[in-house]
């Protein structure tokens, strides 16, 4: 009962201190500021309010209100929060072994936002997240789209549209890990048949969605509901984002031409030998979210796998961003995504943004983060050198103004570097299966 009783204390003396902290404007002055919208500026400031930055630029040009809380950050890089469009932080697991294809399963009923892997999240800089759940079906259910902000529930990180509705995508597969040939039941054995699977059931959404048009609103002629139908005909409208993981580049080119077919926005995750394909990825204008793994292996289908994707990709005009897919690589560590991008040919300013507005971009947030502009939300990193260098740590993340990590502080500081207690309630997801036979 006390332990109860501290805590909430705690939690409540937090929410105080975060409304007193966006009733006063803040102001960060001294840092080179990377707004990803523009080049760096030297000696800037950054002047957040109420959860959204009000002005950036050379702090010789921005005027600082005379109420504002200043920060010397002289000899620091200010830059904006990272966008990770794919992770399993969270300990959340999607569809289970009843079918291959489960669009009414959701992520968010099975994510615990206490779990630890949230705050190295927070440690590495990570602002915006899409958790999805694994690849070991065709469609594992509906991703969620959080802010890592201090929360007590998940509605308190759900991030929500304009009518108030939370924002999702949709999670799909193809290639070896959805592929179970010794298994019984409904997948799929071979690469052909997984996409014929695909297509019978947006076949369904386009007869369920065509049932409902006819209707015109009468509610006698209405289909029964469907909420897995429901969820494929909004991807079909362009109101839910299909996020595609796929290795091979025969399985990259069969994950465009469905898209094409069903009329569903695309993002591909992973793209192994995305490199190979480069130009049709382009041509196609589909972006790409890839992962960069110092060491690969694991898995036969990403044994082409090279840091050169991001280059290759770049030079064909495709949109790219980066991701960890957590465990996958290290949330702490997700910065050297860009690093290792740029050792194998891509451009700096590329690379920066790969892990920021163009994550924002196919998340459809684009708007809201992934540059410091004025009227965006106020979502930063502070870093204690470039963000390329191997030797670079992030002292503090803040989310909507709010500071949700803190280098200095010592549980924060737990998280990030690692020790005992650092994982303690940490469920760890791997990619891949989750079909409740011990597969994760």
């Amino acid at each position: 009962m006390i332990r109860r009783l501290v805590l909430l204390l705690a939690l409540t003396a937090c929410a105080s201190l975060s409304a007193r902290a966006q009733d006063r404007p803040q102001a960060f002055i001294g840092a080179q500021v990377i707004p990803i919208a523009g080049p760096p500026i030297e000696n800037g400031a950054l002047v957040v309010h109420r959860g959204k930055i009000v002005a950036v630029g050379p702090a010789s040009q921005v005027a600082i209100p005379p109420d504002a809380e200043r920060h010397d950050v002289t000899g620091k890089v200010i830059m904006p929060g990272l966008v990770d469009t794919h992770s399993h932080i969270g300990g959340g697991a999607g569809g289970d072994a009843s079918a291959p294809m489960q669009p009414d399963v959701r992520i968010l009923d099975s994510i615990d936002i206490r779990d630890t892997s949230l705050k190295r999240a927070r440690a590495g800089g990570i602002t915006t997240v899409n958790i999805m759940p694994g690849s070991g079906h065709l469609l594992s259910g509906q991703t969620v789209y959080l802010k890592l902000r201090n929360g007590n529930t998940i509605e308190d990180l759900l991030i929500r549209d304009a009518q108030g509705n939370y924002m999702w995508g949709i999670k799909m597969a193809n290639g070896t890990n959805s592929l179970r040939p010794n298994s019984p039941g409904p997948f799929p054995g071979t690469r052909a048949k997984s996409a014929a699977i695909v297509r019978d059931m947006f076949t369904k959404a386009v007869d369920y969605r065509d049932k409902i048009r006819r209707a015109g609103g009468d509610r006698s002629k209405l289909p029964p509901r469907d909420l897995g139908l429901e969820a494929l005909v909004e991807a079909m409208e362009g109101k839910r984002i299909v996020h595609f993981h796929t290795h091979r580049h025969d399985d990259i080119l069969t994950a465009i031409r469905l898209s094409k077919e069903f009329s569903f926005r695309v993002v591909l995750h992973h793209v192994s030998e995305g490199w190979r394909v480069a130009n049709e990825i382009a041509q196609a204008r589909v972006p790409a979210s890839i992962i960069v793994i110092d060491s690969p292996g694991g898995k036969l289908e990403a044994v082409n796998l090279i840091l050169q994707t991001g280059a290759a990709l770049e030079r064909a005009g495709a949109l790219v961003a980066f991701h960890t897919d957590d465990y996958i690589t290290d949330s702490r560590l997700f910065l050297r995504s860009a690093a290792l991008g740029v050792r194998a040919g891509m451009s700096r300013d590329n690379a920066l943004r790969a892990m920021t507005l163009a994550g924002a971009q196919m998340l459809d947030l684009q708007d809201r983060v992934g540059s410091l502009e004025r009227g965006k939300d106020a979502d930063f990193i502070i870093l204690s050198g470039d963000p390329l260098s191997v030797y670079t740590k992030v002292l503090a993340t803040y989310v909507e103004g709010i500071k949700v990590f803190d280098r200095n502080d010592p549980q924060d500081r737990l998280y990030a570097v690692g020790g005992y207690g650092a994982s303690r309630g940490q469920d760890v997801h791997i990619e891949c299966f989750e079909d409740g036979e011990g597969h994760r």
